[in-house]
């Protein structure tokens, strides 16, 4: 039964995945079918509705639409152009200092707003035109803009890091939060030193060093967008406040953020909030999907006999992690983060504990493996982003990319097998 279950599950979802429907409606659909096999087709299709409503009838779920709104908040009010102009006065002098502004004002965006398409969205549409100019290839600088857009979801704040959370059975989101970070930076290092080494190669101007007067001034500029990771984050490990009330207070100071830039007035809200509801309906849609198929995992005992099957090849930990890491790559080419961490983590969470890997180690390892999928065709939602905004095609992308691809790699293979470049932070705070 068992086996006759996943056949069903992988056939109809992957046949449904190639005639191009929705990766939601692929989840539901394949789902239903697999329930059948065990409960007749009307308690099947109740049993399906009842768990898609109870799975994102969530109190920590509430941070995710707050999050997604002071993101977009943050992307119509002047808060990328401040980043990026206190990177630009930091590292324009250095080789390839565009790249490197892109990098630097994608990790800081991408800390404060959340969300890898909402960074990438903004460092392409100020960025991409001026590194064009100055002689960097259109390829390569969305090569830099997706692959730099991606430490945001690890960097906190993180929606998610919430989903993980949740798909865990509760780990700690103030311990994900920290663990974050070193991981993030990290992959921000590796992507500069590849960015470096192309601008030198291809000997492209550098800029003039900025006066400390200038760095001191864009700062003050950016001050007040960079406090929101003090607030945010500092009251969440502090405890003054959970992760869905910071993520109300982060709405709360982005939108008086605005109006003190004066880049959002009361014109602009509506639409403000239309396209964050809209953001929030997909992501919640995709979620609810994804929390139907854990159940059915769940109830045909699939975690468990793949559980079994993985510990059968070896009881390695370095063989696991690596089999897991490969297999997480590949999810990640044909299935967006959202779903494959609320189905995945049940399924390898389990097998990683009876190794003795800590949860929020092994969270921050499959976020920072699904974000390389976000870069890769034919599911890459960061890469569309990326090459929609500066209207190139996907061909011209994947050369320049194949490098930063592998930065990434790298940083994953260090994180997954150094524990404490995940595990030191939380410590440090005692969580």
């Amino acid at each position: 039964m068992d086996i006759l279950s996943i056949c069903i599950l992988l056939f109809s979802f992957l046949m449904l995945l190639a005639i191009g429907v929705p990766v939601a409606w692929s989840i539901i659909i394949s789902s239903v079918f697999t329930l059948l096999v065990s409960v007749p087709f009307i308690p099947g299709l109740t049993t399906i509705a009842q768990r898609m409503a109870t799975g994102i009838d969530s109190f920590a779920l509430l941070a995710i639409p707050f999050f997604i709104l002071s993101g977009e908040l943050m992307n119509r009010g002047g808060v990328a152009n401040r980043l990026v102009a206190f990177a630009k006065s930091v590292v324009g002098f250095l080789p390839g200092g565009l790249a490197l502004i892109n990098i630097i004002s994608a990790m800081l965006m991408g800390s404060v707003a959340g969300s890898a398409m909402a960074s990438a969205s903004a460092m392409g549409s100020i960025l991409g035109p001026e590194m064009e100019k100055e002689g960097y290839s259109k390829g390569f600088g969305v090569a830099v803009n997706i692959t730099s857009a991606t430490t945001g979801l690890v960097i906190p704040p993180s929606n998610i890091l919430i989903v993980y959370s949740l798909a865990s059975g509760g780990v700690s989101i103030a311990a994900l939060f920290l663990a974050g970070y070193i991981p993030g930076i990290l992959t921000g290092l590796f992507l500069m030193i590849v960015a470096m080494i192309w601008a030198k190669k291809n000997k492209l101007p550098t800029r003039k060093r900025e006066p400390l007067s200038k760095i001191f001034s864009t700062f003050i500029d950016a001050f007040p967008s960079l406090m929101l990771l003090v607030v945010v984050i500092g009251g969440i490990v502090s405890g003054i406040f959970t992760a869905t009330e910071a993520s109300a207070i982060a709405v709360i100071y982005t939108l008086i953020l605005g109006f003190i830039y004066k880049e959002i007035n009361f014109k602009n809200l509506p639409e403000i909030l239309l396209k964050a509801s809209s953001t929030t309906a997909i992501v919640m849609f995709l979620i609810g999907a994804s929390m139907s198929m854990s159940w059915v995992l769940s109830f045909e005992n699939i975690p468990e006999m793949i559980s079994s099957g993985i510990m059968s090849i070896s009881n390695n930990k370095i063989v696991i992690l690596l089999l897991i890491n490969l297999t997480l790559l590949f999810v990640g080419i044909f299935m967006d983060m959202t779903p494959a961490v609320l189905i995945f983590t049940p399924i390898f969470l389990p097998v990683v504990a009876e190794l003795g890997i800590d949860p929020i180690h092994f969270g921050i390892i499959m976020i920072l493996n699904l974000c390389i999928g976000l870069c890769t065709p034919p599911v890459g939602s960061v890469l569309f982003v990326g090459v929609g905004v500066a209207n190139t095609s996907i061909q011209k992308v994947l050369k320049p990319l194949m490098p930063f691809f592998l930065a990434m790699v790298l940083a994953l293979i260090l994180v997954t097998y150094i524990p404490d470049l995940s595990l030191w932070l939380p410590s440090l705070f005692n969580l």
